[in-house]
Formats: structure tokens, sequence, C-alpha cells
């Protein structure tokens, strides 16, 4: 892929802008709490020197318009009215908690963390102390940039997900494109190649060399067949399972090196399941070289199925390095490998031919340095 240095200005740019545009929301969110918080101050301040008036008054008839509607028009912030003689009174607080004293100096000491406490004098002499919370309205604007962050976030990630989406969607048209070119290059010299095997045959050549090519344009037709199905919905249909396995078990094992110990086993046999044969053959020969690669040409290979409830489960071991923990997931992304040569599209193919086509699961099952197990379920069809 070509880096695109206009692509990461604009990137940068738009982050910076992004950055931007929240900084100054939670700023003119944060001046506009404070604001508001001040003018609520300044309101029980009102309300204190109403309280005030009250306390110096005989008779309740004797208080002014003013004062009554100031008591009239505080429903929203809850307070709580020490007198210097211990005696409680509560405004805007739940009835049922109003003679709970171990509520009520809880709720004290949260209202002198929220606010200051004003006290109410009258010429000097200490009268009564009102402790005062946040409003509902208050409380709710404190909370608003959190929750203003959170939708950011979760819109950010909507956004994330789907560009990741798209470049995944674009990704996989890419292989596939590639995969259905290479189908398409190979199928022009494997013409020639039938071609010129007939000819040697019409010369009257040793009969095993004209086999042997005839195997070898045999695979290559495989080879061509695998890649132009990707891309497309291969068909499905109904296959021992454990024969299909054993036959893309023998080919490699007679293909591979001495060194290479193969062993095989099934716990049943037959088990149907719905298969495309090549593709299938494709994915065991896939792991089978990924753990040869492993062991570096040297070890053991055991190819064995297990099954499970519905599924059945065929696991491929290998007495390789092992792969991290921390790689289990990102060892099926395109481009990734281990090896100097190669364009890390083999376990990228497999989960493709495994999970979008067969409807099945791959996974790493386990891998530590003595080897790794890479595990496929399948559905098996009811007996």
């Amino acid at each position: 892929m070509q880096f695109n240095p206009k692509n990461k200005t604009s990137n940068i740019i738009l982050l910076i802008a992004s950055f931007v545009i929240v900084s100054l929301i939670l700023w003119n969110t944060n001046s506009f709490f404070k604001k508001f918080k001040e003018e609520e101050r300044h309101k029980m301040e009102i309300w204190a020197t109403a309280q005030l008036e009250l306390l110096q008054s005989s008779e309740t008839a004797e208080l002014g318009n003013l004062t009554l509607k100031v008591f009239q028009n505080n429903t929203s912030t809850p307070m709580i009215l020490v007198s210097k003689d211990g005696s409680i009174k509560t405004n805007n607080i739940p009835e049922e908690k109003r003679t709970d004293s171990i509520y009520l100096q809880k709720k004290i000491k949260q209202f002198q963390n929220e606010n200051t406490p004003i006290s109410i004098d009258d010429n000097g002499d200490h009268l009564q102390t009102l402790y005062y919370g946040n409003s509902e309205v208050l409380n709710k604007l404190k909370y608003y940039p959190l929750a203003l962050l959170l939708i950011i976030f979760l819109f950010g990630a909507v956004i994330f997900f789907f560009f990741k989406t798209n470049k995944a969607s674009e990704q996989n048209k890419l292989w596939a494109g590639m995969a259905k070119e290479t189908a398409h290059q190979i199928g022009t010299p494997l013409s020639s190649l039938l071609g010129w095997n007939e000819l040697l045959k019409a010369e009257n050549i040793n009969p095993d060399i004209t086999k042997e090519i005839e195997k070898d344009i045999t695979r290559l037709e495989t080879i061509t067949e695998r890649f132009s199905k990707i891309g497309s919905l291969p068909k499905l249909d109904e296959h021992d399972l454990v024969a299909q396995t054993k036959e893309a078990y023998e080919y490699l094992k007679l293909r591979s090196s001495k060194l290479i110990d193969f062993s095989f086993e099934s716990q049943e046999e037959p088990i149907h399941v719905m298969l495309n044969p090549s593709l299938y053959h494709w994915t065991i020969e896939n792991l089978v070289k990924n753990g040869i690669d492993a062991m570096r040409g040297k070890g053991s290979i055991r190819i064995e199925i297990i099954p499970e409830g519905k599924n059945v489960n065929i696991q491929v071991t290998d007495t390789g390095h092992g792969i991290p923990k921390s790689d289990y997931q990102t060892i099926f992304n395109p481009g990734v490998t281990s090896k100097k040569r190669g364009w890390g599209l083999g376990l990228s193919l497999v989960k493709r031919i495994v999970e979008e086509y067969h409807k099945g699961k791959i996974k790493v099952h386990s891998s530590s340095k003595a080897g790794t197990i890479m595990q496929i379920s399948l559905k098996q069809i009811p007996k």
C-alpha cells in the first residue's frame, strides 16, 4: 500500500480541529456551570436575608411580599437550617428523611463540600447556619461534560468502526481480485502445458514421464480452481470429513520431507459435513505447511478429528516454536507473517474459507514452546 502524506496531514488537521472543538465546548460548559453556581449562591444569600427578617418578625403577617415570594420560589435547592441551639429545619429534603438524624448529618457534610455554608447573624449575634446543596439543574449541568465526552467517544467509535469495516472490505476485494487474476494468469500457460504433454505422448516418450507431468498439471488445475473461487460463494456439498482430511493428509505426507513424522487419528468414521473439498484441502495444506515452517522442516505433525456435540473439531498439531498469546488473533490478518518471504495471506485465506464459506470457526487452540494446536470447528450433518 502506497503511503500518502496528504492523507496523514488531513488526519492530523482533523484530529487537532476535533480536539479544539471539544476543548471549547468543555470550557464553555465549565464557565456556564461556574456562573450558574454563583447565581445560585446569590439566591441563597437572598433567602438567608429573608430568613433573618422572619426571625426578627414576631408575626408572619409582618413579612413583606418580597420576603414571602423568596420563600415560595425556592422549590429546587435542598437546604438544612441549623440553629445555635442545635435544632434542625429542612427544605426540599424528602419528607421521610427529615427526622433521620444520621441522614441529615451526612447531608450537612455533603452540602459543606458542595457550597460554603451561610451564617445568619443579627448584629453580631449568630442565629442559624444555612447549609445548601446543588439544585437538580446544577447537578445535571455538572455531569453534562461527562455525558458530552461519552457521546463524542461513542460517535468516534462508530466512525472508526465504519472506516475500519470499509477498509477491511476494500482489502477483501483486493485479495479476491489478486486471486482471480492469478487464476487467470495461470490458465494460459496451463493450456499450453496440456498441449505439449499430448505431443510428448505422441513422440513415444517414457509413459512415466508424461504421467508425472499430468500429476503436476492436475495440481496446477486444482490451484487455479482454488484461486478462482476466492471472492465468490463456492458450492458446498455433503462429504465425509474424515475421508477428505485423509486425502489432503496423504497428499502432503507423500510430498514432505522424511524428517517430518506424520500421524492421523479420527475418533469416529464417517463424519458428514457440508464441504467444498478443493477449498478444504487448501485449508489443511496451509495449516500443515505453516506447522512445518514453524518446525524448520523437522518434527511431528498430527491431525486429529474430534466430534464435539453438534460440531466436529479438526486439530492440526505441530512441534514448532509456538505463537505468542498476543498474536492469536492478529495472525489471521492479511499481511501478517513471521517468514522472511511471503505476503502473509495463507491464514487470512484459511479464515475466510472456514468462517465465511463454511460458516465454521478457526482459532489457535493452544500454543507453547513445545508446539501449536490449530483448531477448525464445523457443524456436523445429523446422522
